[in-house]
Parts: C-alpha cells; sequence; structure tokens
C-alpha cells in the first residue's frame, strides 16, 4: 500500500472513531423502551438550539437531558410524569406541544389571530382602492402641460 492511501485509511478510521465516540450509547432493556426513548426524546425541546428536539440536537445540555430521560423512564415513570417533572424544571418551552391554558393562548391562537388581523387589513386596503377609483380622473390645471 502506498504511503498517501496509508495516510487516507489512518484519516478515515480516526474519523470514523470520533464518529462513533459522539453517539453517546444508552443500555435500553428492549426495543420498546428504545421507542418509548425515542418518542419522547422527539417531543422535548432542546433548551440551547430551541428549534430542535432533544433527540437532533447535538448540544451537552441536550446529552444530559436524555440521560435524564433515560434515567426517569428507568425509575418506572410513566410519559406524563416525565413531561411533568421537565416542565417543572425547565417551563412549557420545553415542549414541542404546549397545554393549551391562560399562559400559553397566544401560542395557539396568536399565529391565526396575526393571519385575521393581516386579511382584514387587505380588505380594508382593497375597498379604499375601490371606492378611490370611482373618483373623477385628474385633469391638468389651465397652464399645465402634461
Amino acid at each position: 500500500m502506498s504511503a498517501p492511501r496509508r495516510v487516507l485509511a489512518a484519516l478515515a478510521l480516526a474519523i470514523a472513531g470520533l464518529a462513533a465516540a459522539a453517539v453517546d450509547p444508552l443500555p435500553f432493556a428492549d426495543e420498546t423502551e428504545r421507542a418509548r426513548f425515542n418518542a419522547l426524546a422527539a417531543e422535548l425541546r432542546c433548551m440551547v438550539c430551541q428549534n430542535q428536539s432533544l433527540a437532533d440536537s447535538d448540544a451537552p445540555l441536550a446529552r444530559d437531558l436524555r440521560r435524564e430521560l433515560f434515567e426517569l423512564i428507568r425509575d418506572g415513570r410513566s410519559d406524563t410524569e416525565v413531561k411533568a417533572f421537565l416542565t417543572e424544571r425547565y417551563g412549557d418551552f420545553v415542549l414541542y406541544r404546549p397545554p393549551l391554558d391562560r399562559r400559553t393562548w397566544w401560542i395557539w391562537f396568536g399565529p391565526a389571530l396575526l393571519v385575521l388581523a393581516g386579511l382584514a387589513t387587505v380588505v380594508v386596503i382593497v375597498r379604499r382602492r375601490r371606492a378611490g377609483a370611482g373618483a373623477a380622473p385628474l385633469e391638468p390645471a389651465k397652464d399645465e402641460e402634461w
């Protein structure tokens, strides 16, 4: 094997080793426990990334929260208890689907209200333009040329 190929092979092995070290596997008891963990991790938001789920994030806090989630599942807590624990600790923002209550109604209904306000604005503008279109056309003044 030539020297450049050896270097490339060594580099490929080093990269593969780094990727394997970053995975951080958890020792699940069975596939149902893994599926439950993955479903919960997909429903929880990473508090650092904020636009990624706990399952998708590579942030150190997300890794810690995944370990915490794993331990809570191993302790026999239900999905509701796990979500309640994390909500108590981090607030409703940790949930991708926060509960509908007086504190979060704007999250649920705010986008619809903005769309309705935009539609109302468009309707008002169109009506004003139609009303203005019926007016007499502008004529140049006597001493003005066009």
